[in-house]
């Protein structure tokens, strides 16, 4: 019995060290589950770059909303600007009792692209309809 134990011994100290290893992270890449929604966007000016603004996760960061911008649309990213918002409480009155809840947090993300993007895609100009020629 003890020689059987003493055979698999360094295969269990093998899968003892790797189990209490932590799994290194380096570059996160689960990019296509987080979700980004498009609020709000403005076409470059003469002066000003074109900007969005998305909806992200909590949990999301600046260089990975970056990334996913640059790596999964291809967009010219050239800053990004966050801000965590709490959700708001409600209160919904019922015959018998009041019951609490809360929203949940989100966070936006302000992203300011580079000059070659001129037109964010959002209010284009559909001829025959938007021009003014009589």
């Amino acid at each position: 019995m003890f020689a059987s134990i003493k055979l698999l011994s360094p295969l269990a100290k093998t899968l003892a060290s790797k189990a209490g290893k932590r799994p290194q992270l380096g570059n996160r890449m689960w990019m296509p589950h987080m979700p980004l929604v498009l609020l709000d966007a403005q076409n470059a000016t003469l002066d000003t770059p074109a900007q969005a603004t998305f909806r992200v996760l909590p949990k999301m960061t600046k260089h990975e909303v970056k990334e996913y911008l640059t790596k999964i649309y291809g967009l010219p990213v050239v800053k990004v600007r966050t801000q965590n918002y709490m959700g708001k409480r409600i209160r919904v009155m019922g015959k018998t009792h009041i019951a609490y809840g809360k929203r949940p947090d989100y966070k936006k993300a302000f992203v300011s692209f580079d000059n070659t993007l001129a037109d964010t895609g959002m209010g284009a100009n559909i001829p025959g309809i938007t021009d003014k020629t009589e």
